[in-house]
């Protein structure tokens, strides 16, 4: 039997310049077992997900997850270009802590009225890969929400963020300090990978980043810890 499942998220779930998840979760798998839709969105905050429910709920799925905060995350961190991002992306008022929490409760608190799927909640890939950093606490931080809202609303919690932390202990990286992504730096990534033909695996190499790119879109080992996090939470559990 098929399992049909609908992946919510922003670029980490696009994948146009971020190693994809979706196609990883789906070789972990024999073929035809599952049927994986992408539903992500370049730079979504929580606030645009919970617009943009209906292309979802149109066509419910056995299974929803949702991976959505690391743009919320990062708007709370110095250097980080609010003012832009607000016009870019359309929102109503200043991306802080509360209103994430709000917007993803919303989220699922729709996603469990109007479909009968079973729902994941994931917290958030580690920012940057220094432990101490603002960042990295900073994705700590909204993460902690994720897990009071999947807790609230009685939906699976996939604790992504402690799976990376581990895996980042034990790999020891070179603390290199944390740099927000300019849209001119995340164009250089897609350049690289889409015109060059670099792998994502080579451009963190060169980088001496463990699981990332640019300390926030996934290379190949950072996109297996979402695929491992999905299937042990919500997949492998119901086999």
């Amino acid at each position: 039997m098929t399992t049909r499942i609908a992946c919510l998220g922003d670029s980490l779930t696009r994948a146009l310049i971020s190693a994809d998840y979706l196609d990883v979760l789906g070789r972990r798998h024999p073929p035809g077992d599952l049927q994986l839709a992408r539903f992500g969105a370049n730079g979504d905050f929580a606030y645009n997900l919970l617009r943009s429910l209906d292309a979802v709920i149109v066509n419910p799925p056995d299974v929803i997850t949702i991976l959505i905060g690391t743009n919320d995350a990062r708007a709370s961190l110095a250097g980080y270009r609010v003012d832009k991002a607000m016009k870019r992306k359309q929102l109503p008022e200043r991306p802080s802590a509360g209103w994430f929490q709000r917007c993803l409760g919303a989220v699922v608190e729709r996603l469990r009225a109007e479909t009968d799927a079973t729902i994941g909640l994931l917290s958030l890939p580690v920012l940057g890969q220094r432990l101490d950093g603002p960042a990295a606490q900073a994705s700590q931080r909204y993460s902690r929400m994720i897990a009071e809202v999947a807790t609230a609303n009685e939906v699976t919690y996939l604790p992504l963020h402690e799976r990376q932390i581990e895996e980042l202990r034990q790999a020891d990286p070179p603390p290199i300090p944390y740099r927000e992504v300019t849209p001119a730096a995340g164009l250089g990534v897609f350049v690289q990978h889409a015109v060059l033909r670099r792998g994502l695996d080579t451009i963190s190499r060169r980088r001496n980043l463990v699981l990332t790119t640019d300390h926030i879109h996934q290379n190949s080992r950072g996109a297996a810890l979402i695929a491992e996090v999905i299937d042990a939470g919500l997949l492998t559990r119901n086999a």
